[in-house]
C-alpha cells in the first residue's frame, strides 16, 4: 500500500531579526519525499543564506538521485568550517521517505529526531558514520500509517535560556512535552505549531534563537476530486460526471448547475439544505455518492481565504483556528488541508450568466483564476495537484 508523507513546518525568528536562520526544503517525487531542515550558523541574513544553500543543495541532489555521501561532500566543499569558531556553517537533518514507508534519516549536529508510533514516543537505532570528515548519524525505519517524525533546530532546545530557564528547555523535557501533549490525531501543522507555542512562551515572546519544528506524518493515500462548473460543451457533461465518479477517494461538487448535472447522470436526488451555518457562505446540499456538495464561486473563494489565513497565520493566531464549523467553505478547506493527499480539479469553463451581471462583485467572474490560485496554494503545501479543463 502506497503511503503519503504529509509534511508541515513552522519557524520563529530570533527576536529583532527580519529573516530566519533556519530553513526547511521539501521535495516530492512519484516514488519518495525528502525533507531537509538546516540551521545556519548565527542568525539573520548570513544564517538564512547558509541554511538556504544547505537545504536546497541537499534536497535537490538527493531528489535527483545523488547519494548521501555525495550530497554531504558537496556541502562540505561548499560551506567550509568556520575558522573562528571551529564549527560547521550549517547543521542539518535529512528525512527521506519512500512511498512504501521505508525511511532513511541523516542527522548532523541537530537535535535528535523524535519518532512517534501509535502516538507513543519510540526509540530507534542510530548509526554513527564519518562522511567527508563530518560525524553523521544515520537511521533506517519502516514507517506505517499514523507514524510521525518530528525534527527541530537547537533554538527549541535552548528555549528559555536567560529568562525562565537557566539551562533552556533541554531535549529530554521536549520529548516529555511531546509525549504528554501530542496525539496521533493531530495534523503536522498542528504538531509543529503546538511545540513552537511552548517555545515562544519559554522565550517570553522574544526568541533568543531561531526555532523551527518540522513534522512528517504518514497517511494513507487519499485523493479528493473536485468538480467545479459545467463544461463548455453540454455533450461533455456525462464524460466529466463519469470521470468524477470513477476517480478513487473523496468527491466534491461545487456549483448549483454542476450539482444538477451530477444528479441527472447519476440518478441520485439532490437534497438542498436551507440551514445557513455561516451567513457569508451559501448552504450545502447532499447527494448519495458525493462527500460534499456546495455552492460554487462564493464557497470556493471563502475556502481559499480560510486556507490562506491558516497557512500564513503568525504565532499569535496559531491557536485560534478551528475546523469545527459546518459551513461549506470550512468543510471544503478542512478536506483539502487535513483529509486529502492529492487534489484533482475537474473545471468546467461554461460561463455562468449570473457572474456577468455588472452589479455582482468582479471576483465572481474570475473563477478560473480562483481555482488556479487554490491549486497553486495546495501544491505549495506539498500535495499533488491535477487540473483538467472541459
Amino acid at each position: 500500500m502506497d503511503l503519503f508523507a504529509d509534511f508541515a513546518y513552522e519557524s520563529l525568528h530570533k527576536y529583532g531579526e527580519e529573516l530566519c536562520g533556519d530553513k526547511v526544503e521539501f521535495e516530492r517525487t512519484d516514488k519518495f519525499s525528502i525533507a531537509v531542515l538546516a540551521d545556519g550558523l548565527g542568525s539573520g541574513v548570513k544564517a538564512n543564506i547558509l541554511s538556504t544553500l544547505t537545504s536546497k543543495i541537499i534536497a535537490t541532489m538527493l531528489s535527483s538521485g545523488a547519494t548521501l555521501n555525495e550530497a554531504v561532500d558537496t556541502i562540505a566543499s561548499t560551506l567550509p568550517v568556520c575558522s573562528q569558531r571551529g564549527v560547521a556553517y550549517s547543521t542539518f537533518t535529512i528525512i527521506h521517505v519512500e512511498n512504501d514507508g521505508r525511511a532513511y534519516l541523516a542527522e548532523f549536529d541537530n537535535p535528535e529526531l523524535v519518532y512517534l508510533k501509535d502516538g507513543v514516543v519510540t526509540p530507534f537505532d542510530r548509526k554513527e558514520e564519518t562522511i567527508s570528515g563530518k560525524q553523521i548519524f544515520t537511521s533506517e525505519l519502516q514507517l506505517e500509517e499514523g507514524d510521525m517524525l518530528i525534527a527541530f533546530s537547537d533554538g527549541v532546545v535552548h528555549a528559555g535560556v536567560g529568562s525562565l530557564l537557566d539551562l533552556g528547555w533541554q531535549y529530554d523535557n521536549i520529548v516529555n512535552y511531546i509525549r504528554e501533549n501530542i496525539t496521533g490525531k493531530m495534523s503536522p501543522i498542528e504538531v509543529s505549531r503546538k511545540i513552537l507555542l511552548a517555545v515562544n512562551t519559554l522565550y517570553m515572546q522574544k526568541c533568543g534563537d531561531d526555532s523551527t519544528v518540522c513534522t512528517i506524518k504518514m497517511k494513507q493515500n487519499t485523493p479528493v476530486t473536485i468538480m467545479v462548473g459545467p463544461p463548455v460543451d453540454p455533450a461533455s457533461d456525462e464524460i466529466v460526471v463519469k470521470k468524477l465518479m470513477e476517480n478513487p477517494g473523496k468527491k466534491v461538487v461545487c456549483g448549483g448547475t454542476t450539482s444538477q448535472i451530477v444528479s441527472k447522470y447519476t440518478g441520485k436526488p439532490l437534497e438542498v439544505s436551507l440551514d445557513y451555518e455561516n451567513p457569508a457562505v451559501p448552504p450545502t446540499a447532499k447527494m448519495e455518492g458525493i462527500d460534499l456538495v456546495t455552492e460554487g464561486v462564493l464557497t470556493l473563494g471563502k475556502a481559499l481565504e480560510i486556507i490562506k489565513s491558516h497557512q500564513e497565520a503568525t504565532e499569535d493566531k496559531w491557536d485560534t483556528f478551528s475546523f469545527n464549523k459546518k459551513d461549506g467553505a470550512t468543510l471544503l478547506a478542512k478536506m483539502i488541508l487535513e483529509e486529502s493527499t492529492q487534489v484533482n480539479f475537474l473545471v468546467g469553463r461554461a460561463l455562468n450568466p449570473a457572474h456577468q451581471n455588472p452589479e455582482m462583485p468582479i471576483s465572481l467572474g474570475l473563477k478560473l483564476n480562483l481555482i488556479k490560485e487554490l491549486a497553486a496554494l495546495v501544491s505549495g503545501m506539498g500535495k499533488k495537484v491535477k487540473l483538467e479543463y472541459f
